[in-house]
């Protein structure tokens, strides 16, 4: 075969043949690239399959076409086949395809199995423009203002990459057969080591418990490989409380089943084993193994598959060891982690799946639980361990749990050093990680220096794109490899840079937003979604202000120091720095299509008449989940508050906050109208969709409004505060004065000290969120609501006396 140009299909079959045996030899994977037209993609697709030999059964196609005898799924709906394995995947990138789809589907084909590219001409892929070029076009934008430099990338990789067969459908020629990873017609320079000869056999499981196992036999039998049991094993240590068990390892390894064998086991003691994932889809695999562990041992279950809980039932004839049976109570329930967090006192056990793509403070929050697992992915397309480690682990280090480390590193569906998994990683950057700690470790403020990392160059630079992109994916616990595309091919962005003697140490991705023409805003204002506008959009379209699109701003997309040098001020040096270049110039200027440059608020003038500067750029800002010390840093760095979304994000349970740094007369505009809006609309905000909101967060939100509201309040309505405040009077009578006063005290306050931070809370949870008074004043720590009314009035003391002036002073010598 190698060398071979024949175009007869039996070339392409006794290829597939070959693939397939030195797959099937080393228990590992091949990957089969289909170059060329689509439709003589799809025919040589077809006698790939009968060349390997594989049942119509075992092939599944990922495609948008229709009318295939195989199981067809389109792109969309890949998720399905997570925790799922086929001898065959042929995979249709013509359309609906992204480097997510190609992170998805490295990990379904089994041992022995082939995973097949239909592509376009490798040579034209890269210059293509697809549907997913199409989203990454934001307006002012267009499709032809993508590159294609990550497709280059992955041709690149493709070309090269051990256990990769590359056929030219068009040519019928065979450029790289695979089963060696030679070139077979000096395509690629180089040669590749035999891969048939380096795959290891999976080490089988261990087939008996250990000897103090108090776990079922049968759930150690169930377990695939030694590293499965293994964890299995220290899982057995939630039995008892204060313990947590961290299990890591890179997808693949099985650690879900380990989850899902440890909750049965748990389960038929009679314990509530509460999972929760960012989506039941990551936990779906624990479920199905519970089940079949279940099955085995003829235990009856109640299986409501839409709530997704396995409720275990009481069966005398069911031994499951040591004589015991399963008990009536056990259950295991999955939640989402928002509501999971609610859910922690509640549960026996608490096993946390794809830990490292949920955001420190829910997972803090299920340090709470006395039994805790967490199970994440050392190198994943959704958060990485990494980043788990660094962000997290010093928390549950911390906290009084016993902590058990358990890592697994035999893959479950085939063998080490499997070439489709380490094309995955190499491509996608799964395994991307930011400069070794030595490195960075004297990196200072005044050490470092501002760069741009420009995508042209970082594709020429390995080594500084990984540096860069492991920053990346630890500055926010959802990175995909979808991020990487737009890293390097989307037009609105742009990266900047600290670096520390060459080594990247700080950077922040920047989105180029607003400066939009007066259709695209009204469309806005009517309801459409517009891409890759997040501030305008939000500002536009539920604050209804049609000029929020007008000015031209950057929004910090992510922002990440090296954990080896942080609290040294980088972050804030890196802001400064943008904030410098910005006022100077438009980075992107000389990427916006013909007559665009001109359209935003640069051409001379504001939307509310002030002269602006001729950059095109008006401001900075931001949008994340708010948390208390997140948004003070945004705060000590210039960022003002324009907005709290009134609904959580389900994964992280936080609600979102915008702020914005003006940074032109027409920035200032549009700050301080929308601050404004803020401070007249929030008190009824508080009091309805945003009741339950952390009171921490909503105080640091408010001090980091730019405007203070005035108080204007009667002679009667001061004479009810007062007497409240000092008197008998009571805060019932007129709630509305006191929330006014209430806002003028936390808004903008600038770290006064006139109340305490117990203080303040009050104003919130009873003032401003309407809270009944006994759960005020249990939240709080008072012994009962009658002092939390007491603690309220002496809260509106200095607040009286610092706003209410001569007719304040005036009722209040009544009680002197």
């Amino acid at each position: 075969m190698p060398g071979s140009s024949s175009s007869t299909p039996s070339s392409v079959r006794e290829l597939a043949a070959d693939l397939s045996a030195a797959a099937t030899a080393s228990d590992q994977r091949r990957l089969l690239v289909l170059s060329g037209d689509r439709d003589a993609g799809f025919d040589a697709a077809f006698e790939a399959i009968e060349g390997a030999g594989v049942a119509d059964e075992d092939v599944t196609f990922v495609t948008t076409r229709e009318g295939l005898r195989f199981e067809r799924l389109s792109p969309t709906r890949a998720d399905s086949l997570l925790g799922t394995t086929r001898e065959l995947v042929v995979c249709d990138v013509h359309e609906g395809f992204s480097p997510n789809l190609l992170g998805r589907l490295a990990g379904v084909a089994d041992g022995g199995g082939l995973l097949v590219l239909v592509t376009p001409p490798l040579d034209a892929w890269p210059h293509l423009r697809t549907d997913f070029d199409d989203r990454l076009a934001v307006p002012p934008f267009t499709v032809g203002d993508v590159t294609g430099r990550f497709r280059r990338r992955l041709v690149d990789v493709l070309r090269s990459h051990p256990g990769v067969a590359v056929v030219d459908v068009d040519a019928g020629a065979v450029r790289r057969d695979g089963a060696t990873g030679g070139a077979t017609d000096g395509a690629d320079d180089g040669t590749v080591t035999d891969l048939a000869m380096t795959g290891s056999e999976r080490p089988p499981a261990s087939l008996r418990p250990p000897d103090d196992a108090r776990f079922p036999r049968e759930a150690y039998e169930a377990c695939r490989t030694r590293d499965q049991a293994r964890a299995v094993a220290a899982l057995e240590r939630l039995r008892h409380d204060g313990e947590a068990v961290v299990v890591e390892a890179d997808r693949g390894r099985g650690k879900s089943s380990a989850a899902g064998l440890a909750a049965a086991s748990l389960a038929l003691g009679g314990r509530d084993v509460l999972v929760t994932a960012p989506r039941y889809r990551n936990a779906r695999e624990g479920f199905v193994r519970a089940l079949e562990l279940f099955e085995t041992l003829g235990v009856a279950v109640d299986h409501d598959e839409e709530a997704h809980v396995i409720s275990v039932g009481h069966d005398e004839e069911a031994h499951v060891t040591d004589g015991t049976r399963g008990q009536v109570g056990g259950r295991i329930r999955f939640l989402r982690p928002a509501a999971a967090t609610d859910e922690v006192d509640a549960a026996d056990v608490v096993l946390v799946d794809e830990a490292a793509a949920l955001p420190v403070r829910v997972l803090t929050a299920f340090l709470d639980a006395s039994r805790v697992a967490f199970f994440t992915t050392v190198h994943g397309y959704e958060g990485a361990g990494r980043g788990f480690s660094v962000r997290f682990r010093g928390h549950l280090d911390d906290s009084p749990h016993a902590v058990t480390d358990v890592r697994l590193d035999d893959p479950i569906r085939y063998a080490r050093g499997d070439p489709v998994e380490s094309l995955a990683f190499r491509a996608l950057l799964l395994d991307a990680t930011p400069p070794v700690e030595q490195v960075v470790a004297d990196a200072a403020p005044t050490t470092v220096a501002y760069e741009t990392l420009a995508p042209e160059e970082l594709l020429g630079d390995e080594h500084r794109l990984r540096e860069a992109f492991g920053l990346l994916v630890l500055a926010h616990y959802r990175t995909e490899p979808n991020d990487l595309v737009r890293l390097l091919d989307a037009p609105n962005l742009t990266l900047r840079a600290l670096t520390h003697e060459g080594h990247v140490v700080s950077v922040a991705l920047l989105a180029r937003e607003g400066g939009l023409d007066r259709e695209v805003r009204r469309r806005m204002y009517d309801g459409e979604r517009v891409r890759g506008n997040m501030l305008p959009d939000v500002l536009t379209s539920q604050l209804r202000d049609e000029r929020a699109g007008e000015s031209v701003g950057y929004r910090v997309m992510r922002i990440a120091t090296h954990h080896a040098a942080r609290s040294r001020g980088l972050g804030s040096a890196l802001l400064d720095a943008v904030r410098v270049e910005l006022r100077e110039s438009d980075p992107l200027a000389d990427r916006l299509p013909d007559g665009v440059a001109d359209a935003g608020s640069g051409s001379g003038s504001g939307s509310d008449g002030d002269s602006v500067t001729d950059t095109g750029v008006d401001w900075l800002g931001v949008g994340y989940g708010a948390t208390p010390e997140l948004v003070a840093f945004w705060r000590d760095n210039g960022f003002r508050t324009l907005y709290l979304s009134t609904s959580r994000n389900e994964t992280s349970g936080e609600y979102s906050v915008v702020m914005l740094d003006a940074l032109s007369a027409s920035g200032e505009g549009l700050r301080d109208r929308h601050t404004r809006w803020f401070c007249d609309r929030i008190g009824g905000v508080l009091s309805d969709p945003l009741r339950d909101a952390d009171p921490d967060v909503v105080r640091a939100s408010l001090r980091a409004v730019a405007d203070t509201p005035s108080i204007e309040l009667t002679e009667r309505e001061w004479r009810v505060v007062v007497d409240a405040s000092f008197g008998p009077g009571l805060y019932t009578a007129d709630p509305g004065a006191f929330r006014r006063l209430a806002l003028r005290a936390l808004v903008g306050s600038d770290g006064e000290e006139l109340l305490t931070p117990r203080e303040e809370r009050l104003l919130v949870r009873k003032v401003l969120q309407a809270r009944p008074w006994p759960a005020v004043a249990d939240e709080l720590g008072y012994v009962s609501p009658s002092q939390c009314m007491k603690a309220l009035g002496r809260a509106f003391q200095p607040l009286v006396d610092r706003e209410g002036g001569e007719t304040a002073a005036r009722l209040k010598r009544r009680y002197e």
